[in-house]
């Protein structure tokens, strides 16, 4: 069926082909110059090896409120995807983006060219991107923005680890003079619809203020400045209670809180550039944002264990409340020498994270026991020098080959900072020595780790004939924790005539493992009562995520963490006439090795085969721990895809301008091995549920159709988003759900003032879509998860705004 599907949307695109070119306009679509996958000069986006996406300041100003860069380029790329986890603790602050649905951190992101450091969270809860640490993308506003660019093609050997699915160029303003201010103002406007209950919502009320402005360095040089100021309240859309399983509410309540966090943040950003004497270019950037948000964990009936009534006599909801701080250094010099265009680049980037638990309790501690706790901090930090250089050889082609070469050199550290003793310690009652909803670190948590690796390049580049065009890189990477990797790409593109060219790739790949993959824990203390010789005894136990090198660990069989290897394969079509064009990509990606996070070994599954449970406790007995996670390699997955884009631009006389979009994603995933069962590993390290949210957490099909219009002052956008259901996938396959097929419609009017005033309207979902809601069934009593947090687009439902900007 799924191939049935590729072979229809090829029928598709290609009939698209004919009826456009039937309608074509003479004036040609702007062919916007690329420097994302290609170290040639003067590549347009059509002209590429490989598929380019390149998204503009101005669709990116024209999603909503444009708080959130990574939901931007979900409504604009179909193959990036961006869900919206809730109650999953540190995801709900740093939410992971996903390219051709394999994991967050198997995309490389890059500021102006340069690599940009991932966050020093670990997704260690049941959100999609489990196990993975990535960039956040949302630490970089959309006003700082002049082009993203999306290279949906394997490029380690081009631009070094993580870049299996593709790489994410952010290309910044960079401007002389003039600038823009934009207001903004949003709220949800929706009917919820859980399994017991609905209601009317009006929340997640969204102020932004963002500016940009352009000064001049000296005769030529540049320096332009961006600004964002963002504050979002919190959306609810948790169920009901169980009045069955809670009835001393004795009226119906939603207890929970599953939505978007609470949020403020400030970011600035600033980038510039001199012109120096002999052509050389002095260049740099810095970007700061600290972003706070608080989100809530799962709530606490009455009647919980964790609760002490003296404080909370109908219950509680936990809050999880975090402090993120990201710094971004670049500086840069670049010129010609010897024929060779130079590059000397270093940067310096910083992510850090607090963490807070609000409106909470150590049942431990009885009414003496605080109701808020600094529960611990985590810390990433990269370092990175690099020297790129190039030339264009006459070596007897049809045009110079490009030949590019560098090295690099790169330093990372991770920390990980305690919280205070109440936030894990044991007070004089019983129960779990916790804060509830986020027990602190841990002082055997505390970390302090870094690795440097080096790295050198050759990329070669050019045109056999004036129709046959190839590349081939190379790259070798050593790392001081596991050791070296060499990877390599081959391309080529055939131009049968102006209008149509094929092309294709074949490269191999690799994703380092993660410090934080490495040297992260996360232990808390349970109370576990057991009977000996017919008499209860109680015992504080140990249970979490323990690192590879650890002894409980290995005696699970953890072994330190290698590279995860690809093969990729893709080919595709390029179709242009007029103002039209089609794009049609297909690929193939085998990935190796791939790094996990383990389930719970101790903890019984449906799966878990008979007396396996108690063998990995007899295992972990000698070392005080009832149950135990870890990361470790095993994982072997395929990938098999087709991206189809196509554009056609109508300019006529009197209705005005019309761009028209169609595009599709058909991506799946198919787990092939996981790690086997051992006399050390008895129980399933990577049970059902985790295979299939590989296989089925993101949708196998993606479609987006849109139209901008302009006429004189006024304008419009209409898009609609079709996403494919998801499984909702568990161990138990009594507990399976779908999120079921939905298609978002959008839509935007603009209108231009005198003296640079734009004003517009938009709607979001405008026929208020949502995901099915969490069967009542599996449901909590309390209600807390009203929503699938694999749902591709979020749970919020209709969002209305308003944008006033002024240009100078």
């Amino acid at each position: 069926m799924y191939h049935r599907s590729l072979l229809l949307a090829a029928a598709s695109a290609l009939t698209l082909v004919a009826t456009g070119a039937a309608a074509q306009d003479d004036e040609a679509a702007v062919e916007e110059v690329v420097v994302t996958g290609t170290r040639a000069e003067g590549r347009t986006r059509l002209d590429t090896l490989a598929p380019v996406d390149v998204i503009n300041a101005q669709a990116l100003s024209r999603q909503g409120t444009s708080t959130e860069l990574a939901q931007s380029l979900a409504a604009l790329t179909p193959a990036v995807n961006f869900p919206r986890p809730a109650i999953s603790d540190g995801s709900d602050h740093v939410r992971p983006a996903t390219l051709r649905g394999l994991a967050p951190d198997q995309t490389l992101v890059l500021i102006n060219g340069v690599r940009g450091h991932v966050g020093a969270l670990v997704n260690v809860n049941g959100a999609l991107g489990r196990g993975s640490t990535a960039f956040d993308l949302n630490t970089i506003p959309t006003v700082s923005i002049s082009a993203v660019e999306v290279l949906r093609d394997g490029a380690s050997a081009q631009y070094g680890a993580d870049a299996i699915a593709g790489v994410i160029n952010l290309r910044l303003r960079e401007a002389r003079s003039g600038g823009s201010l934009s207001a903004n103002y949003g709220v949800y406007d929706t009917e919820v619809k859980t399994a017991r209950g609905e209601r009317d919502a009006n929340d997640g009320v969204t102020y932004s203020l963002s500016g940009w402005q352009g000064l001049p360095l000296g005769d030529e040089g540049f320096l332009t400045v961006s600004a964002e100021y963002v504050k979002r309240n919190p959306t609810n859309r948790s169920d009901y209670a169980d009045p069955v399983a809670l009835p001393a509410y004795g009226r119906p309540i939603v207890l929970g809180r599953f939505g978007d966090p609470e949020l403020e943040s400030w970011t600035v950003y600033a980038n510039a550039g001199v012109p120096l004497s002999g052509g050389w270019e002095l260049y740099g950037v810095a970007g700061y944002q600290d972003r706070e948000s608080v989100s809530a964990a799962t709530a606490r009936a009455y009647n919980n264990s964790g609760n002490v009534p003296a404080i909370y006599p109908g219950g509680f909801l936990p809050q999880i409340a975090s402090d993120i701080v990201d710094y971004n250094l670049i500086g840069g010099l670049r010129g010609e020498a010897g024929g060779f265009e130079l590059d000397f680049n270093i940067s310096y980037g910083r992510n850090e994270l607090e963490y807070v638990t609000q409106n909470s309790v150590n049942v431990t501690y009885g009414a003496a026991s605080q109701t808020s706790f600094y529960a611990g901090d985590l810390a990433y930090d990269q370092f990175l020098v690099g020297v790129d250089a190039k030339k264009a050889i006459e070596v007897g082609m049809a045009s110079p080959l490009n030949v590019a070469f560098g090295v690099e050199y790169r330093h990372e550290g991770f920390e990980v900072g305690a919280g205070e003793p109440a936030s894990y310690s044991k007070g004089p009652f019983n129960g779990a020595p916790v804060a509830q909803g986020f027990p602190g670190f841990q002082p055997s948590n505390i970390t302090d780790e870094g690795r440097h690796s080096w790295g050198a390049y050759i990329d070669v580049e050019g045109n056999l004939t004036e129709a046959f065009s190839v590349a081939a890189a190379a790259r070798f990477e050593d790392y001081s924790d596991f050791g070296s990797t060499l990877t390599g790409k081959l391309s080529a593109r055939y131009d049968f005539n102006e209008s149509f060219a094929l092309r294709g790739s074949a490269s191999t790949g690799f994703k380092a493992p993660a410090l934080q993959q490495q040297y992260f824990s996360y232990t808390s203390t349970n109370l576990v009562t057991t009977v000996v010789n017919g008499q209860p005894v109680s015992q504080l136990i140990e249970a979490g995520t323990f690192r590879v090198t650890d002894p409980v660990a290995i005696a699970l069989g953890a072994k330190p963490l290698d590279a995860e290897t690809s093969v990729n394969f893709s080919g595709g079509l390029v179709f242009r006439t007029g103002g039209f064009e089609l794009t049609a990509d297909a690929y193939h990606i085998n990935i190796d090795d791939r790094i996990v996070y383990s389930e719970s070994l101790g903890v019984a599954t449906p799966s878990t085969p008979p007396g396996a449970t108690a063998a990995i406790q007899a295992i972990l007995a000698p070392y005080g721990v009832s149950a135990a996670r870890f990361f470790l390699n095993g994982v072997e997955t395929t990938t098999t895809g087709l991206d189809i884009v196509g554009r056609y631009r109508l300019i006529t006389d009197t209705a005005g301008r019309f761009d028209f979009t169609a595009a599709a994603n058909f991506n799946k995933t198919e787990v092939d091995k996981v790690p086997p069962l051992t006399a050390q590993q008895p129980q399933p390290l990577f049970d059902r549920g985790n295979i299939l949210q590989f296989e089925e957490g993101t949708p196998e099909r993606k479609l987006v159709a849109s139209v901008d219009w302009s006429l004189d002052n006024f304008g419009a956008t209409l898009r609609a988003t079709n996403y494919d259901s998801v499984l909702v996938g568990n161990n138990n396959a009594a507990l399976d759900y779908k999120t079921g097929d939905a298609t978002l419609i959008d839509i935007e009017g603009r209108y231009q003032l005198p003296y640079g005033v734009r004003i517009a309207l938009g709607v979001n979902n405008l026929t208020d879509e949502y995901p099915n809601y969490t069967p009542a069934a599996i449901n909590a009593p309390t209600g807390s998860v009203g929503f699938p947090q694999y749902s591709p687009f979020g749970f919020n439902g209709r969002f209305l705004y308003a944008r006033v900007s002024v240009d100078w």
